[in-house]
């Protein structure tokens, strides 16, 4: 099974993140985002989580982080420092895939990435099988899609738990059902 995340903000002590998430305290949203992915995610599924695990305090970030389940590919967000990226490569379970990555599940084309991104021009009339189809995070929104388009991957959107992507496709198709 394949599964996507962003914006987990592991040790991120400031009340606009975890307060919005329906937290009291940072550890509070920590400790429910590593129950939330044991539940979810099995150790030989992939974990995608694009960008913005931790901030502040890395040492306590990275033993958060090896807590998650599976094997872990990590796309870079903006705040994925350099010295964080360097931590990710020390982890025999993670990949840093880099800023993006292009994903193919069945027939379907996924570009992963931190950043919302336009990924087609004028294309909405082909099949979602003949599209480009962002999956991204970063704005923290509440909403599966993004102006732009993309699916919003992050836990802001999905009551703080990864997504399967299989559920992202059904997302996909039934907002295409409802044009």
């Amino acid at each position: 099974m394949i599964w996507l995340s962003s914006d987990l903000h592991f040790c991120h002590n400031k009340n606009f993140i975890y307060e919005r998430r329906g937290f009291h305290s940072i550890q509070e949203m920590d400790e429910a985002i590593v129950r939330n992915f044991n539940e979810a995610v099995a150790w030989d599924d992939d974990l995608y989580i694009l960008g913005d695990i931790m901030l502040n305090d890395n040492d306590k970030g990275i033993r958060l982080l090896r807590q998650l389940p599976g094997n872990i590919h990590i796309l870079i967000g903006n705040h994925d420092t350099s010295n964080r990226v360097e931590l990710y490569r020390q982890e025999p379970r993670i990949t840093v895939e880099g800023y993006a990555t292009v994903l193919k599940y069945q027939k379907y084309n996924f570009y992963l990435c931190h950043y919302p991104t336009l990924t087609a021009n004028l294309d909405d009339d082909k099949s979602l099988t003949k599209r480009l189809l962002c999956l991204a995070g970063h704005t923290h929104s509440t909403k599966l899609f993004e102006p732009c388009g993309s699916y919003n991957v992050a836990l802001d959107a999905h009551e703080n738990y990864p997504v399967a992507i299989d559920q992202i496709i059904y997302d996909l198709k039934y907002k295409e059902k409802k044009k």
